[in-house]
C-alpha cells in the first residue's frame, strides 16, 4: 500500500489492474475484487485526499470546485466532489433501493429503456451494500422492495406527520432508509440532526473516510492522488495504456484491467477524449426532477425525527400512468429549509417536501469535449415525461397528504439539481443500444470495465447511490 505514491514511481509501470477515480463506483467494486483475488493495482484520483477534520476546518468537502472541471451551455449546475473517496464526501447518505419495476420501464410501460438485469439479480449486492455501509432502514420496505436480509440498524425516528401518514397508508410510507447511522458503528456517531449531511458534524454519515479506507490503504493498492486522466490508448481491441496528467506533466501506466468510474461527465470525457466514442458515449446525461413543496398543518408539530430526512412516499410511485408521466416520489424532511411558521405557538406546524421524478435520457443533453478537450455540457432540459409527472404529483398531492390536517400547500419552486449525474455510459444489450453490458464491461473493449451512475440506462426517482455501489459489487463478482 503506497497511499499518495509519487507518479515518477509508477511512470511506464505496468499493473493488473488500473482504476481511474475513487468514488462509489470505483471504490465498492475494489471491495469486491479484492475479496476474490491479488493484484498489483494503481488507483488513480484527480483530487486530494481531504480528511473529515481538513473538510470541517475548511467548510469544504474539496479544494478543487466542480465547476472549475466543466463548461456548459446552461445554468443548471452538476454537483460532484473530485477527491479520495469522491461523492461519499458531499452526499446526504440517503439509500432508497430502485423499485423493481424501474429496470422494466419500456417492457412495462413502453418508454425510456430496460435494464439488461433485474431486481433480483441485484438484491444479493443491495444487501451486501448496505451491510458495509451499515444502513438504517424500515423493514416494511420490503413489501415493495422484496430484501432477502433485514436492514443493518434499525429506522430512524419518524416525524409526527410521518407517523400519522404511516398510519393511514402503510403500504406506501415508509421511514426513509439511510447511511446516516441510526447507532454509532465503531467508525460512526449515532446521526444527530444538524441538518448538515453534506458535511457532517458528529461523522455519522458513511464516507470514504470512515468506511473504505480499507480499500485504499490495502496492501495491493498505490493511490496516486493528483492524477487527471486524459487518455486511454487503445489498439486491437483492448485498452493499452492510461495517460494521466500530474503537476503539468504526462505520464504514462499500462494495465491488464481498466476500471473507469471518474463520474458521469469525467468519464465521458475520458472516452471521448480517447477516440473510444460511439453513439452513445456522453449522451443521456440526466438527473431525476424535483420540486420542493410546503404544506401548513392545523394543530401537528414537526421535526421531531432522528435525522433530516424521516420519511418516503410511494404512492405517487407505479402504475399505469408511468406510459406518459413520468413517476414520483416524495419525501418528508424533517429541516425548516423554508423557515419556521411565523405564527405564534405554531413554529412547527409546517411540513417540507420534495417531491422528485424520473427523467428519460435525452439525446440532446450530451458531454462532448471544448476546445481544450475538457468537458462540455449540452443541456436542453428534463424530458416532457418528467414535466408531466411532476404536474400530475402536484394535481394529486392534495389526496395524498389527505390523513395529515393540511390548511394549505405552497410550490417553493423547481429544485436547481439533485446532485446526481447518470446517463452517459448506459449499460444495455449490446452495442446497438448501450456501452457497456450487463456485467458493465465495455461492448468492444473487453477489458474496459465502466462503473458508477454514468452507466444507468434509466433515472429511477430514487437517489443513486446504493445502487451504484451494488452494480459494482456484482460487476466486481462476475470479474474476479
Amino acid at each position: 500500500m503506497v497511499l499518495d505514491i509519487r507518479p515518477d514511481k509508477i511512470a511506464r509501470e505496468h499493473f493488473d489492474v488500473v482504476v481511474i477515480g475513487s468514488g462509489f463506483g470505483s471504490a465498492f467494486f475494489l471491495h469486491g475484487f479484492l475479496q476474490h483475488r491479488k493484484a498489483r493495482i494503481l488507483l488513480l484520483e484527480w483530487g486530494r485526499h481531504n480528511s473529515h477534520a481538513w473538510q470541517l476546518e475548511h467548510g469544504t468537502n474539496t479544494d478543487l470546485k466542480d465547476e472549475q472541471t466543466y463548461s456548459s451551455n446552461a445554468t443548471k449546475p452538476w454537483n460532484y466532489t473530485i477527491g479520495l473517496g469522491g461523492g461519499t464526501n458531499c452526499w446526504f447518505a440517503q439509500t432508497p433501493r430502485l423499485h423493481p419495476n424501474d429496470f422494466r420501464l419500456k417492457s412495462l410501460y413502453g418508454v425510456g429503456h430496460d435494464w439488461p438485469i433485474g431486481y433480483d439479480e441485484l438484491e444479493p449486492f443491495y444487501c451486501e451494500a448496505e451491510t458495509v455501509m451499515a444502513i438504517s432502514g424500515d423493514p416494511d420496505m420490503a413489501a415493495i422492495m422484496p430484501r432477502s436480509q433485514p436492514f443493518p440498524q434499525p429506522p430512524h425516528r419518524m416525524s409526527t406527520p410521518d407517523r400519522l401518514m404511516k398510519a393511514a397508508r402503510p403500504d406506501q410510507h415508509f421511514a426513509m432508509p439511510t447511511a446516516r447511522a441510526r447507532v454509532a458503528t465503531e467508525t460512526r456517531s449515532a446521526c444527530c440532526a444538524s441538518l448538515r449531511c453534506w458535511l457532517c458534524p458528529a461523522d455519522a454519515k458513511f464516507t470514504a473516510n470512515n468506511g473504505l479506507m480499507h480499500v485504499f490503504e490495502h496492501p495491493d493498492i498505490s493511490v496516486c492522488l493528483g492524477s487527471e486522466v486524459r487518455r486511454l490508448d487503445h489498439a486491437a481491441g483492448s485498452i493499452r495504456a492510461v495517460t494521466f496528467r500530474h503537476g503539468g506533466r504526462e505520464h504514462v501506466v499500462t494495465g491488464d484491467l481498466i476500471v473507469l468510474g471518474a463520474n458521469g461527465i469525467q468519464s465521458a470525457a475520458i472516452m471521448l477524449r480517447s477516440g473510444v466514442g460511439g453513439e452513445f458515449v456522453g449522451r443521456g446525461l440526466h438527473e431525476s426532477y424535483g420540486r420542493n413543496v410546503e404544506a401548513y398543518l392545523d394543530g401537528v408539530d414537526n421535526f421531531d425525527g432522528s435525522t433530516i430526512t424521516t420519511g418516503l412516499n410511494f404512492g405517487l410511485y407505479d402504475g399505469e400512468h408511468r406510459s406518459k408521466q413520468a413517476a414520483a416520489l416524495v419525501y418528508f424532511e424533517n429541516r425548516w429549509q423554508h423557515g419556521l411558521r411565523a405564527e405564534r405557538g405554531r413554529l412547527r406546524q409546517i411540513l417540507p417536501l420534495v417531491i422528485v421524478t424520473e427523467d428519460l435520457l435525452e439525446a440532446e443533453n450530451f458531454v462532448s469535449l471544448d476546445e481544450n478537450e475538457n468537458a462540455f455540457i449540452n443541456y436542453k432540459g428534463p424530458a416532457d415525461y418528467a414535466v408531466a409527472g411532476m404536474a400530475r404529483a402536484l394535481e394529486k398531492l392534495p389526496e395524498l397528504l389527505a390523513p395529515l390536517p393540511v390548511e394549505k400547500i405552497t410550490d417553493r419552486g423547481i429544485r436547481g439539481t439533485e446532485s446526481h449525474v447518470q446517463g452517459t455510459l448506459r449499460m444495455g444489450k449490446d452495442r446497438s443500444d448501450s456501452v457497456v453490458d450487463r456485467d458493465l464491461i465495455h461492448h468492444e473493449f473487453r477489458n474496459l470495465v465502466i462503473v458508477g451512475t454514468s452507466t444507468f440506462p434509466s433515472c429511477s426517482c430514487a437517489n443513486p447511490s446504493l445502487t451504484a455501489a451494488a452494480l459494482s459489487l456484482r460487476a466486481a463478482s462476475r470479474i474476479a
